[in-house]
């Protein structure tokens, strides 16, 4: 048994039968060839969003694909073609480092390239997908191929990388195009308060202050067991919201190009008292209400029992229906 401990921020103490890493495409196809993935098998990444419930009995594969690539570079935009393996922050900093816009917002979020590819990770008003052109893949046959952005299937917190049948499909590379002019998003939570401290709006600060926003929020996983946001932001109708408004008036949302609204599930938790609280080893953090922690030695089960908790409250007080964004394993 391989101890999976040190492969997801949740801390939990579980085991897989077997582990394999790879450092590229070719060493990945020639495991296939040689048979060494085996089924069941679950392919990883940082194992940011990841909640193991028991032991796994299979195969956990992990890429270790590196590298930060130029492919196209013009005035105005410049194209880079990132291994799945590559620490999603670590890329952050190197386009902020090359003066690069686009990704800043996404400052701190854990995790792999990979993955967030996988997840449509975001935060702050921008989502991967804005900056993604295309996607690298290897499929259970040993096959490569590379899905457009329109064939990903974005939408919030997902892609058609997380449908069942697409398990066996792997990412390899995933290929962004960024700006080199200047342009910067934001008009989300407190980012425009948070900058009135520094003398000048540059691309280190907005990282910068991000980053500050979310350490003030979010535990580190190193300290305290979690996957940053462990629940979606519901989204619903004006006429759900204007119902919602009757009763709290303060109620915050955003408005959706379609029409729709967002509403913080972080709110919701709040308002429903759990900030905070806990169930047995597992809590509802006292800073952000959106993030459920391992306050040590935490199962799965128990995470998943506070889970169930806080989204009968919200049920009940607010007739929504919250949905983790974690995977449950």
């Amino acid at each position: 048994m391989y101890s999976l401990l040190s492969h997801n921020t949740f801390g939990i103490d579980v085991s897989a039968a077997r582990f394999l890493e790879y450092a590229s495409v070719e060493e990945l196809q020639q495991q296939i060839a040689q048979g060494a993935v085996t089924t069941p098998f679950l392919h990883i990444g940082g194992g940011s969003n990841l909640l193991f419930t028991k032991d796994y009995d299979g195969l956990i594969l992990h890429s270790c694909i590196e590298g930060i690539e130029v492919t196209e570079e013009d005035e105005r935009t410049v194209s880079v073609r990132v291994g799945a393996g590559v620490v999603w922050d670590d890329f952050v900093a190197y386009c902020v480092a090359h003066g690069w816009y686009g990704a800043e917002n996404l400052s701190l979020i854990p995790g792999e390239v990979g993955a967030g590819a996988v997840q449509n990770i975001g935060a702050y008003g921008v989502e991967v997908k804005d900056l993604i052109t295309a996607v690298e893949t290897v499929n259970i046959q040993g096959d490569q191929r590379v899905y457009s952005i329109e064939e990903c299937g974005y939408a919030y917190r997902n892609s058609i990388f997380k449908r069942p049948e697409n398990k066996s499909v792997f990412i390899t590379y995933v290929r962004f195009r960024l700006s080199k002019e200047e342009y910067y998003t934001l008009d989300y939570g407190t980012i425009r308060q948070e900058l009135g401290k520094y003398p000048e709006l540059t691309l280190p600060v907005v990282r910068k202050v991000i980053i500050d926003i979310r350490e003030s929020k979010l535990p580190d996983p190193k300290v305290m067991g979690n996957a940053g946001s462990f629940f979606m932001n519901p989204i619903v109708s004006k006429e759900k919201l204007l119902a919602l408004q009757q009763e709290y008036p303060q109620i915050p949302y955003y408005e959706l190009a379609d029409g729709q609204v967002k509403i913080p599930a972080g709110w919701m938790i709040d308002q429903c008292g759990w900030k905070g609280k806990s169930l047995g080893p597992a809590a509802v953090h006292d800073k952000q209400a959106l993030v459920l922690v391992n306050r040590g030695g935490a199962k799965g089960s128990d995470i998943i029992a506070l889970s169930d908790a806080v989204r009968a409250s919200v049920r009940e007080k607010f007739g929504i229906d919250i949905h983790p964004e974690v995977n449950f394993v």
